[in-house]
């Protein structure tokens, strides 16, 4: 990041200070990813009964934001630069942007094992994916300038890196929201649970089907079931998680048994002559 702010300031490179700036804000999304995970590892407590696991997904969401920022910043000097174009020194530009990608992918290898496991690793790993992609486009507006003195390659391939971060940021805040709004994960279909549930011996109907994520690898699904006339409460519940388990891959299952309500209401009240009438409603 430092040897790129300085390549900038050197070179006049736009595309430098872009990618400078984006490795600036992976430094904090990559710290904050570190503090989380730390966090998130501390075991529950009486006020926190999930444990501290959404601290990922709030690190994941501010780096998102973090890197929406950064697009804008670098997209307002990209239109400044194309109407006034400023003086290069594209040699510097490509040393510079050669380093800045060999260290790029050095770090994206690390992430990469990781990165599907964790949110907060893949908002790191989306950070330094696209450092890469900047420093490619860094080289590219560098060979524009050196070779054919086209100026305005800079602040062009500047707004590419713009999209490619701002893509990346809508990603995470997509993945993140979905998660702190409790929404259902992706990759489970609620109907089928539902159709999976109401298939179970014992289940009459169900109500109050909930599914949402509490943290990457962590489902959790809460469903009231109404039995069938006979069924026993314990034995259906063991049969609902059983499938929910094998079937969908849920662990974390809160299952509440009801029984079916009275098909009849009778009520009695007493004749004119003191005997008792029954009725049925």
């Amino acid at each position: 990041m430092l040897v790129e702010l300085a390549g900038g300031l050197v070179s006049g490179s736009l595309a430098l200070l872009a990618d400078a700036g984006h490795m600036l804000a992976d430094a904090g999304a990559l710290a904050l990813a570190l503090a989380a995970q730390r966090w998130a590892q501390k075991p529950r407590t009486e006020r926190s009964t999930f444990g501290l696991r959404r601290a990922e997904v709030l690190a994941a969401f501010v780096n998102g934001i973090a890197l929406a920022v950064t697009a804008l910043w670098v997209v307002k000097e990209a239109v400044e630069r194309w109407l006034e174009p400023t003086v290069i020194r594209a040699d510097v530009m490509l040393a510079v942007a050669g380093a800045g990608l060999l260290v790029n992918l050095l770090v994206a290898g690390i992430l990469m094992r990781a990165q599907r496991e964790s949110l907060n690793v893949r908002a790191a790993f989306a950070h330094v994916a696209t450092d890469a992609v900047g420093s490619v486009a860094a080289l590219v507006a560098g060979g524009a300038v050196h070779f054919l003195g086209m100026r305005r390659a800079d602040p062009a391939l500047s707004v590419l890196i713009a999209l490619l971060v701002a893509y990346s940021g809508w990603r995470v805040l997509r993945e993140a929201t979905a998660i702190l709004l409790e929404a259902a994960p992706t990759h489970l279909d609620v109907p089928a649970i539902e159709s999976a549930i109401r298939a179970c011996p014992g289940v009459d109907g169900l109500h109050d089907l909930h599914v949402w994520r509490i943290s990457d690898r962590f489902d959790a699904l809460t469903v009231h079931v109404t039995l069938a006339r006979g069924a026993h409460g314990v034995e259906v519940c063991r049969a609902v998680a059983d499938k929910l388990k094998s079937e969908f891959g849920l662990d974390h299952v809160t299952i509440q048994p009801e029984a079916l309500p009275p098909e009849a209401v009778v009520s009695v009240r007493a004749s004119r002559h003191g005997a008792p009438i029954t009725r049925s409603g």
